[in-house]
């Protein structure tokens, strides 16, 4: 099992080490410029789309969810550890100017998820056995790629299929747990057994009944986070403009050793920024594209548009409230790293419930996480076996939940690490090699839109 482990963490650290991380970003610089820079300077217009999006029976075009429930479940996955634990792992090890990079990251990032959204639309399939659209990387691969990229998609559902076990399955159970023990003192059996239970009441009823649940979970869950962080802004209100000055300079400076902090580059910034900040809203995976493949839409532009709010709203909004309170409290340099440091600058904030609210953080986010993780993971498994192994995988992810609060996960962390930056390598050449679809659509849907208005 060492031995697994090793080679593992060899393979993660290649694939989100700097050569992978400048492959990414050069994507989603390509993206952007390739859409005229409109993920940027569209953001109002999609969230416009985005509330036009929550009633089904408004929608045109076919699917089985909405573009509203499609983003919300996306979310549900990507907002998650990587918001609390990634966001205090970045400035340990990179300085507060990893957080400038995490931005980088996001804003670009926001084209790539666009284009992962338009190709998952334009290539899904329809099951027929089921009535269900099934569509993500492996789908616009083999649809859109032919027939010689076949081996490409197989790929990514496989590391996919893998990666869903650990890090959208086992590893949220098993945060979950020590959450929960931590504060509330309950044995990590008890919330295995409530978890898994939950899990299965909602994942049994297929894509529907998690979009049902992650479009009121995700909204409530992300508000209580962000409430109670403005809160402790407002208390601190005169360390928001140093907090912000502190950023942009260690960004370009570095940031010497100081208190428990030991120092960082200006490199170790980008690099820890970047790849936090992709951990954290899972542009380049194409994981999410799995869940906009099922949205209700008669454009994929529609779609895209939509989808590329996932970056704006995890990383520019939620992991900016999580860098601030660290920041701003004085916690950064403190030693400490993960999600101890983010609890110990919220209790510094606001002591008793600041504490509670990164608990809360850490018990819904990830469980929202496990739910959406066992679609993408279905649909990897789909992809190979047929809708015949849709009730079995959904009854074993429910004893993988039970099982990773209970276990040590040292060995699965590591195989899922290096299959979650796996995913990136297939989807990004899919994206890039199919880019020219993706800028065709959108930039014909935003033009047609601009003449209507005009014309109006």
């Amino acid at each position: 099992m060492e031995l697994l482990k090793q080679i593992a963490n060899i393979v993660s650290g290649f694939v989100w080490g700097p050569y992978m991380l400048i492959f990414l970003v050069g994507t989603g610089v390509y993206l952007t410029i390739g859409v005229k820079f409109r993920t940027l300077t569209r953001i109002p217009q999609a969230f416009k789309m985005l509330m036009a999006g929550r009633d089904k029976d408004s929608q045109t075009g076919e699917g089985d969810i909405t573009p509203f429930q499609s983003l919300m479940t996306s979310l549900a996955a990507t907002v998650g550890t990587g918001n609390i634990a990634g966001v205090a792992t970045a400035i340990f090890l990179g300085g507060p100017g990893a957080i400038f990079w995490m931005w980088v990251t996001a804003l670009f990032g926001m084209a790539i998820k666009m284009g992962e959204a338009v190709l998952a639309v334009m290539h899904r399939e329809l099951n027929e056995e089921t009535g269900k659209f099934a569509g993500g990387p492996m789908y616009y691969i083999k649809n859109g790629m032919g027939d010689n990229w076949n081996w490409l998609g197989s790929a990514f559902a496989l590391f996919a299929g893998v990666a869903a076990f650990g890090i959208g399955c086992t590893v949220q159970s098993n945060s979950v747990a020590q959450a929960v023990h931590s504060n509330f003192g309950v044995p990590g059996y008890v919330t295995g057994i409530a978890l898994a239970v939950l899990t299965y009441v909602v994942i049994i009823g297929g894509i529907e009944r998690i979009a049902d649940v992650t479009e009121k979970l995700v909204p409530i869950m992300a508000s209580v986070y962000i409430i109670g962080s403005i809160i402790i802004i407002f208390f601190n209100i005169e360390d928001l403009i140093p907090a912000f000055k502190l950023i942009f300079n260690s960004a370009f400076n570095g940031h010497a050793a100081t208190g428990g902090f030991a120092g960082a580059a200006v490199l170790q910034g980008i690099r820890y920024g970047v790849s936090r900040g992709v951990f954290s809203n899972e542009a380049g995976l194409g994981s999410a594209a799995i869940a906009h493949a099922a949205t209700t839409v008669d454009r994929p532009a529609k779609q895209g548009i939509v989808a590329m709010l996932g970056g704006f709203l995890d990383t520019i909004v939620i992991c900016t409230m999580t860098a601030l309170i660290i920041i701003m409290t004085g916690a950064w340099d403190s030693g400490i790293t993960g999600a101890a440091l983010t609890s110990k600058a919220f209790n510094i904030g606001l002591p008793g419930p600041g504490g509670f609210i990164v608990a809360f953080g850490l018990i819904f986010f990830s469980f929202s996480t496990i739910l959406t993780w066992s679609y993408y993971g279905e649909k990897s498994f789909e992809y190979f076996f047929g809708s015949k192994v849709i009730m079995p995988y959904r009854y074993i992810w429910v004893a993988a939940v039970f099982l990773g609060a209970v276990s040590n996960l040292d060995v699965v962390w590591a195989i899922a690490s290096a299959m979650n930056g796996l995913m990136i390598v297939p989807n990004l050449i899919a994206v890039l090699a199919l880019s020219p679809s993706i800028f065709k659509e959108f930039n014909e849907y935003i033009d047609e839109e601009d003449k209507k208005l005009l014309d109006a």
